[in-house]
């Protein structure tokens, strides 16, 4: 009795994945960048959950801004656009986690997160590294629930 319960278990979840695997999508924001040749999505949609990569200041230049908290603002607006190619906006966002290279840029960049929510903030990590590729001092991943409007 006790391994046809864990049989069917299993084979349950298995079932929910392949369907979960199903229901996937992909999202490249910009197929013709040089960033598409990289081995990831932007993000991903699986069900009513959005799963954002790594978002930061990405631009033709090659260079961070100078002005840290301007290169929070351009983080958090790749974050921003990210969701909102699927109709999403940053109040959906339940997790974000930054990774920093500088811990003491910590309440600059709170000064301009803070700026791209309303009432709730989502859950969050601030995670010191020793660098990004770039040279970035900010890069953003989140987790969005699409909820219906």
């Amino acid at each position: 009795m006790k391994r046809s319960v864990v049989s069917l278990i299993l084979l349950f979840v298995s079932v929910a994945a392949l369907a979960a695997d199903s229901d996937r999508k992909h999202v490249v924001l910009d197929p013709s960048s040089a960033r598409s040749a990289f081995p990831f999505s932007d993000a991903v949609l699986v069900a009513n959950m959005f799963y954002v990569g790594g978002t930061a200041w990405w631009d033709k230049t090659d260079k961070p801004p100078a002005d840290t908290e301007e290169e929070a603002k351009l983080a958090m607006e790749a974050l921003k656009r990210v969701l909102e190619s699927q109709g999403m906006e940053m109040d959906d966002l339940v997790s974000v986690q930054v990774y920093c290279t500088d811990l003491s840029l910590y309440n600059k960049f709170n000064g301009v997160y803070r700026t791209y929510f309303h009432e709730k903030f989502p859950a969050r990590a601030f995670i010191g590294v020793a660098s990004l590729i770039r040279s970035a001092h900010f890069e953003l991943m989140g987790i969005a629930v699409r909820h219906p409007r």
